[in-house]
């Protein structure tokens, strides 16, 4: 793994409008920087800062001119995040004060922190493990505070943990294993193959465990990707509109009105929904309009949900037969709209359907409730305990963890079928292997860099 020594600098905080920026430096030259362009309140240069104190003061350039008022704060290695020295300057808000001091710390022995790059320090410099680097990110990009939770609870340590548990487990196996080969005579073959499928076992159970709440982590880390469709002027803007809170989408009683798909996130309940509003499925000679029409036929097969609206005042016509074939091994939500009118739809020819629907009607605000208890039902089997329940939401810790688990399975196989206790070896040290890389052990240089090009610069 490729360790970092140089010393990097950015601005910390998003530019703009603010009370202050933070400009942050992390390396050895960093304290010798801060000095060279810090005056305290009598205008004079110090020989150094208290370790974890702000010291009030001017960032001054080389020709001795103020360029701000700021509080600078200096954070002594190891105990830091990088676990290198660590100085942050607080000045006023705003792009100019935080762009000028950058630039001048950049005229010393420093360069431009890369993406990420902070906390890619803090992981090679042993400060965290890859969960717990990877939770970083999604803390800064959770969109709901169930998502906020997973990601805490990672970067507490908690996945660190239980991962680090199992390596250790196959570790004690290993060990028994080589004991086994080297020494026969202190060892019998049975009594450790017995202790390898026992414990095999065990840690599949585990690993399946994690696995199975993948899909779950993913929702609430990317949202359902829940495409609204149906044909004209049933309701469907509506609809989103109701379930956004506000006027996203335009309605009116034209047919047609919608000709593009309309995205937005809403989080209803605690449920993260990527809602896509379609234009009405029909046969149209508007060539705009087909456009659309297109768009939300190749939408159904990207949705993790479809809500199909129906409008209850009308009868069952050949767009609406037409659409429930298109959708029909989707998971969908059926939606009665327009309830509060004289109910004309029968579906007695689609018993399964009837069943599911939920009757709504969006100009009395009625319904919402009973679509967000369909979506729990529908995606959420059980009661999820954030607080105790550890669930993954990363795409890459998932496929490791599929590995090893397969890893696993390989060893029972080769256990029943009476292989050699080498075979069974090489498939427990696979194993270990991938858990090993879900916590960054022997991972490569190029997916470290991969993993923090998606941190914001300073982060």
């Amino acid at each position: 793994m490729t360790m970092e020594h140089d010393t990097i600098a950015a601005i910390a905080t998003a530019l703009g409008n603010s009370g202050i920026n933070v400009i942050r430096i992390s390396g050895d030259e960093a304290l010798e920087i801060a000095l060279n362009i810090f005056v305290n309140k009598n205008n004079e240069k110090v020989k150094s800062f208290k370790n974890r104190y702000l010291t009030y003061g001017m960032i001054v350039d080389r020709d001795g001119k103020v360029i701000d008022e700021v509080l600078v704060s200096f954070m002594q290695k190891p105990n830091t995040f990088t676990r290198e020295d660590v100085i942050e300057i607080n000045c006023h808000g705003g792009i100019l004060s935080a762009k000028k001091i950058l630039d001048l710390i950049m005229t010393y022995n420093c360069r431009m922190a890369e993406q990420g790059e902070f906390t890619k320090r803090a992981f090679l410099n042993g400060r965290i493990d890859l969960t717990q680097a990877e939770a970083i990110i999604d803390i800064i990009n959770a969109k709901t505070q169930s998502s906020h939770e997973i990601s805490v609870s990672h970067l507490e340590g908690r996945l660190s943990k239980q991962i680090n548990e199992l390596i250790e487990r196959i570790i004690n196996l290993l060990a028994n294993i080589e004991v086994n080969i080297d020494f026969p005579e202190y060892d019998e073959d049975v009594i450790t193959i017995n202790k390898v499928k026992e414990e095999s076992i065990n840690m599949l159970n585990k690993i399946e465990t994690l696995i199975n709440t993948a899909d779950t982590g993913k929702i609430y880390k990317e949202g359902i990707k829940t495409l609204i469709i149906g044909k004209p002027n049933v309701g469907k803007s509506s609809l989103m509109n109701f379930l956004l809170n506000e006027n996203r989408a335009i309605v009116t009683e034209i047919p047609g009105t919608t000709r593009d798909t309309i995205e937005e996130q809403v989080n209803i309940n605690g449920i993260p929904l990527n809602i896509i509003d379609t234009a009405g499925i029909r046969k149209t000679e508007d060539e705009v309009e087909k456009i659309g029409v297109e768009k939300a036929l190749n939408k159904i097969n990207e949705a993790d949900l479809i809500m199909m609206v129906l409008d209850s005042s009308k009868e069952l016509e050949e767009e609406d037969i037409e659409i429930l074939k298109l959708i029909e091994n989707k998971k969908v939500i059926y939606i009665k709209n327009k309830t509060d009118l004289e109910e004309k739809l029968n579906l007695d020819e689609y018993k399964n359907i009837e069943e599911k629907v939920i009757n709504i009607s969006v100009l009395k605000n009625e319904g919402l409730e009973k679509i967000t208890n369909t979506i729990q039902s529908m995606f959420f089997e059980g009661k999820i305990d954030l607080e105790n329940d550890l669930i993954i939401n990363n795409a890459r810790q998932k496929n490791l963890l599929i590995n090893a688990a397969k890893n696993l399975e390989e060893v029972l196989n080769s256990i029943d079928n009476g292989m050699s206790i080498d075979f069974i070896e090489i498939d427990l040290k696979s194993c270990m292997e991938n858990l090993g890389l879900i916590v960054g052990k022997a991972v490569s240089d190029d997916l470290v860099d991969k993993i923090f090009s998606d941190f914001c610069i300073g982060k």
